[in-house]
């Protein structure tokens, strides 16, 4: 299964159609969100251009969208992945312990946004992934795929779609 990982739309909806167009063509059908989305109306075209699923979560930049969690956590084909919109927090998720699961590490995913800046570490086994900025305010726009099942990350610059 593949996933998106978006952060940081800043209302850029032109951006965030281009990303939902690609997504929708390759067939991919849960986005995350971590956060800076900025309002409902940005979501609410989201929703309904996209053909699957997106989970947000609430960054500093949403201060009017108070039924939106500040983080996230899922399960997708076995892999635990924790999102929000901090690195600080994602850091801490991506540190936690559990001997109870096979890498010996509470996720095998954390992701964030906030920097705007697209990076990835390891933490132990987990994978800690900016996937940049939708919306071009830093940086060129960016997000990522994650594919489930052969555990590969690959960053999508937009303007090479």
């Amino acid at each position: 299964m593949k996933i998106a990982i978006v952060s940081d739309t800043h209302d850029n909806l032109a951006n965030f159609n281009k990303i939902i167009d690609w997504l929708n063509y390759e067939e991919i059908k849960t986005i995350l969100h971590c956060g800076d989305i900025c309002n409902q109306e940005t979501i609410n075209e989201a929703v309904k251009n996209f053909k699957g699923e997106i989970k947000f979560v609430r960054g500093n930049g949403d201060f009017n969208l108070h039924d939106i969690s500040e983080e996230m956590e899922i399960e997708l084909d076995g892999k635990k992945i924790f999102f929000n919109h901090y690195p600080d927090i994602a850091q801490k998720n991506a540190e936690l312990r559990n001997p109870s699961r096979p890498s010996g590490q509470e996720y095998d995913l954390a992701f964030y946004g906030h920097t705007h800046k697209p990076w990835e570490e390891k933490v132990g086994n987990c994978r800690l992934v900016n996937p940049g900025e939708v919306a071009g305010q830093r940086f060129k726009p960016t997000f990522a795929i994650y594919d489930t099942k052969i555990d590969k990350l690959e960053l999508k610059i937009l303007e090479k779609l």
